[in-house]
């Protein structure tokens, strides 16, 4: 995809925002003053606004993932001359974010002219699928070529017990929701999101794993490659601090990405773009390079 397309993808995503309005318009002398719009575990309305707040919210709900999403968007455009698979693929993601969220509103419309339960399955159910798949199509586009077999030169891990069991409190939440609400789709969704928070408790505790070899770096998490870099590819780098407002985890669009669950990093600058790597030890991290790239000149 071109820039001007990627462009014009994003723009199409603001057609959310009068379609919202359309349904609204379509069926406001319908529609009764006092709104349903908020709704128990069993499905049953427990909280209500006028047809004029109902409609502002559904509105600013929507503007602001649409600012959300055109602002990542924008990101990607200024980092990349061109348009990859990554970009395509959060593109994808938003999109379907988006569908999820007009189907709400327009359930609770359906709701209140029929009194047709909101159909919470596609959401519950669609949207954790839809991301689970986004992220195993994210995380193959980052891999890059695998290194050639060479001895390994120093390994290192880097992950947060603190996080793990934050993640692991999260899916133990999940899983029991999964059980208590009652609505249709929720169990099955529910889980899914449940095995995927477990997912990310284990890799943090286990970490991103670094191994250095005289053919360049890998890293992995749990078995699985996520990125190799050529040693002939890194041009430099040198230990900063990393800002929790940055995120952690794998963060990154365009040419940038860092593998980070503390504070302390090794920026390495490729030819490519940049790394960060999370690190427990900068001093450490910045002498296994160095034994990297020596190795490959002897």
């Amino acid at each position: 995809m071109t820039r001007k397309a990627f462009t014009i993808a994003t723009a199409l995503m603001w057609l959310a925002l009068p379609l919202t309005a359309l349904r609204y318009a379509q069926s406001w002398s319908a529609l009764p003053g006092a709104m349903a719009t908020h709704f128990a575990a069993n499905g049953q309305p427990n909280g209500w606004m006028s047809r004029t707040t109902a409609l502002y919210y559904a509105l600013g709900v929507t503007a602001f993932v649409l600012i959300i999403f055109t602002v990542i968007a924008a990101v990607i455009l200024r980092q990349n001359r061109t348009v990859d698979k990554t970009s395509l693929v959060i593109l994808g993601l938003f999109y379907v974010i988006l569908a999820a969220v007009f189907y709400i509103n327009n359930g609770i419309i359906e709701y209140n002219l029929t009194g047709t339960p909101v159909p919470t399955t596609p959401v519950l159910l669609g949207v954790p699928l839809a991301i689970a798949i986004f992220t195993i199509i994210y995380l193959h586009t980052q891999r890059g070529t695998a290194l050639p077999e060479m001895p390994t030169l120093a390994e290192e891990s880097h992950g947060s017990p603190a996080f793990a069991l934050l993640f692991l409190i999260v899916a133990i939440i999940e899983l029991a929701a999964a059980y208590a609400i009652p609505l249709r789709g929720a169990p099955v969704g529910m889980a899914l999101s449940s095995a995927f928070f477990l997912l990310i408790a284990a890799h943090t505790w286990t970490g991103f794993r670094y191994r250095f070899t005289p053919a360049g770096l890998e890293i992995s998490t749990l078995g699985w490659r996520l990125r190799s870099i050529p040693q002939q590819q890194i041009s430099g780098y040198r230990p900063e601090k990393w800002m929790a407002l940055r995120g952690y985890g794998i963060r990154g669009v365009g040419k940038t990405r860092a593998y980070v669950w503390g504070n302390d990093v090794v920026h390495i600058t490729t030819l490519d773009g940049e790394v960060f790597l999370g690190t427990n030890d900068p001093v450490r991290t910045v002498r296994d390079l160095d034994m990297m790239k020596q190795s490959a000149h002897s």
